[in-house]
């Protein structure tokens, strides 16, 4: 089985995590008890999201279903749009920016510009705004992104993503571990998905996940990992094309990785060059003038005449329109994408899974 070698506690924050459990477990009862309502809407509605914070590859996940549905139905996606700098609900359109809708968001939107894209804390309002748009606009399928504790909306189809290295039945609540709420919210899931599996491990790793799980009779298992796609130019035409195969082995890569997980990342670019400097920050961060001229000063002490600048897609949406970002990096700037495949040759299963609940809704 893979090792939780990213499962650390505090255990002196053990005594506030258990006062934030019966906050959350008193929260969750109100809702079960019907004193908090919920909202259900009479067209799909997918919620992607996890119990821990972070660091679970819902947004590769998102888009997987998004490239799975898009070309036959008109597709929304509604996010809160975190560490965005506006406010209330707003609908992507071209001139918008990370800072306006957030860097997932951003993302979602420069990838697949003919979805809608939408933001707003309040999913209610959201998604009342989204199917008050015109008929020929209005979406047929919502998927919210990292919406699953927000139970004032009842999705008709949730997904509950885990990381295989730190499974939520071997994690702690905030603030020990990097539980949002106790194990027992994954009873509200209906796909459960581990992610982040390497090499899609073994049987017998699938086999003892599944036990320590516990899947309810209504719930479906499946299993992920982490594809990576051709390194891309932040700028398209501003630097050559290029592959990790392709890179030769004295290439020296500086990686910028504002995510939450980086360590795969890292790993997945040292099998094609061993000279590879790291740049960490944290999750989501919004790059300051400070943060470029670091990395401006870790680039230059790189002596190779082959010298590359890798980030993620995540951090390519927040550092695209930075308007400090110097010119002569343009050449050498390039992100590395990432998809996702399902292991067990159940890919077509999950799609099955996907395509039948949308039609199940159709008149």
């Amino acid at each position: 089985m893979p090792a939780d070698h990213t499962t650390k506690f505090n255990k002196l924050l053990t005594p506030f995590s258990f006062l934030y459990g019966i906050g959350v477990r008193f929260r969750n009862r109100l809702f079960d008890w019907k004193v908090l309502r919920t909202e259900r809407y009479d067209l799909p509605i997918i919620c992607v999201g996890n119990l821990a914070v972070g660091g679970t590859g819902k947004t590769p996940h998102t888009e997987y279903i998004i490239r799975l549905i898009k070309d036959r139905y008109r597709v929304a996606v509604l996010s809160r749009g975190y560490k965005r700098k506006t406010s209330g609900f707003l609908l992507a359109d071209q001139r918008s920016t990370s800072e306006d809708i957030g860097d997932e968001p951003y993302q979602m939107k420069h990838k697949f510009p003919d979805i809608l894209v939408a933001v707003d804390a309040d999913r209610r309002r959201g998604i009342r705004n989204l199917l008050a748009l015109p008929e020929n606009k209005r979406p047929e399928v919502i998927v919210l992104d990292d919406a699953f504790q927000h139970r004032y909306v009842t999705p008709t189809l949730n997904i509950l993503l885990t990381d295989c290295h730190r499974l939520y039945v071997r994690d702690k609540l905030l603030p020990a571990g990097r539980l949002r709420e106790p194990e027992d919210g994954a009873r509200r899931a209906d796909v459960i998905i581990v992610t982040k599996c390497e090499s899609c491990t073994q049987p017998i790793d699938f086999r003892i996940i599944e036990e320590n799980i516990h899947l309810s009779a209504y719930q479906e298992l499946f299993f992920s990992r982490i594809l990576y796609g051709d390194l891309e130019p932040v700028f398209s035409g501003k630097a050559p094309k290029l592959t990790l195969k392709g890179l030769a082995p004295t290439t020296q890569v500086l990686l910028v990785s504002g995510i939450a997980s980086p360590a795969p990342l890292e790993k997945e670019i040292h099998k094609y060059t061993e000279h590879v400097t790291s740049l960490v920050f944290p999750d989501h961060h919004t790059f300051n003038r400070h943060d470029i001229r670091e990395i401006q000063m870790a680039f230059k002490r790189l002596t190779s005449t082959s010298k590359l600048i890798i980030i993620t897609e995540k951090d390519a949406a927040r550092l695209r329109d930075h308007p400090s970002l110097p010119l002569e990096w343009l050449p050498h700037l390039y992100y590395l994408p990432i998809t996702v495949g399902f292991c067990m040759d159940r890919e077509k299963q999950f799609q099955e899974l996907i395509v039948k609940h949308i039609q199940s809704y159709e008149q």
